[in-house]
C-alpha cells in the first residue's frame, strides 16, 4: 500500500495515534478533512468528541463543524444551538454562531441567519468580525436586501485595501441610504 493510502487508513479509519492533548488530535483530525471521505471524518470527530464528558458543548460544536463540513447541515444545526445551550466558551461561541448562521442559510432559513448575525454584531468585537459581516451579507442577499448586502461586504472589504479606503467607505455608506446625486462620494 503506498504512504499516502496508508496515512489516510490509519488517520480516517483508525483514529489519530498521537502524544499530543485532545486539541492537538482535534487540530490535525481536521488538517486531514481532504484525506477523508464525509462519513469518515464525521466517525473520527465523534471519536474525539466521545473522550469529552457527554455535557460538553465542545464535543456538540465539533460534531456540529463536521456535519457541516460535510455537506449535512441540517444535522448541524441541532448540534449548534446544543452548543451554544451548553455555553461553548469564547474561543469557539462566535464560530458556532456564524456556522449556525450559515447553515440556517443554507437550509431556506436566511430570516433567522440575519437575525443571528445581526445580534452578533452587536455583541462585541473581535477578529472574526468581517466573517459575521461577510455571512450576514449573503444572509440579506438571499432575504431580498441586496443593496444593504453589498453595502456591509465593501464596508468590510475597504480597510484592506491598500488604497481607496475612504472612497468605497463612503460608496458603501450610500448604497443603503437616500439617494441625492449631489451625496455621491469622490475620490
Amino acid at each position: 500500500m503506498p504512504v499516502r493510502r496508508r496515512r489516510r487508513v490509519l488517520v480516517c479509519q483508525a483514529g489519530l495515534v498521537s502524544d499530543a492533548g485532545w486539541e492537538q488530535r482535534v487540530a490535525e483530525a481536521w488538517a486531514s478533512f481532504d484525506q477523508c471521505s464525509g462519513p469518515e471524518f464525521v466517525a473520527l470527530i465523534d471519536r474525539l468528541a466521545a473522550e469529552l464528558p457527554q455535557a460538553s458543548p465542545r464535543g456538540a460544536f465539533e460534531r456540529a463543524c463536521a456535519f457541516d463540513s460535510t455537506g449535512q447541515p441540517d444535522r448541524a444545526v441541532p448540534l449548534y444551538r446544543q452548543a451554544l445551550a451548553q455555553g461553548l466558551h469564547a474561543a469557539h461561541r462566535r464560530r458556532a454562531v456564524i456556522q449556525l448562521a450559515s447553515s440556517l442559510r443554507n437550509l431556506g432559513q436566511p430570516h433567522d441567519s440575519v437575525e443571528l448575525l445581526t445580534a452578533e454584531l452587536a455583541a462585541g468585537s473581535d477578529p472574526l468580525d468581517d466573517a459575521v459581516r461577510a455571512f450576514l451579507a449573503l444572509a440579506l442577499a438571499d432575504t431580498g436586501r441586496e443593496r444593504e448586502a453589498v453595502s456591509l461586504a465593501l464596508a468590510a472589504l475597504a480597510p484592506h485595501l491598500p488604497r481607496y479606503q475612504r472612497s468605497l467607505a463612503n460608496y458603501a455608506r450610500h448604497l443603503t441610504a437616500p439617494h441625492h446625486p449631489s451625496d455621491e462620494p469622490t475620490e
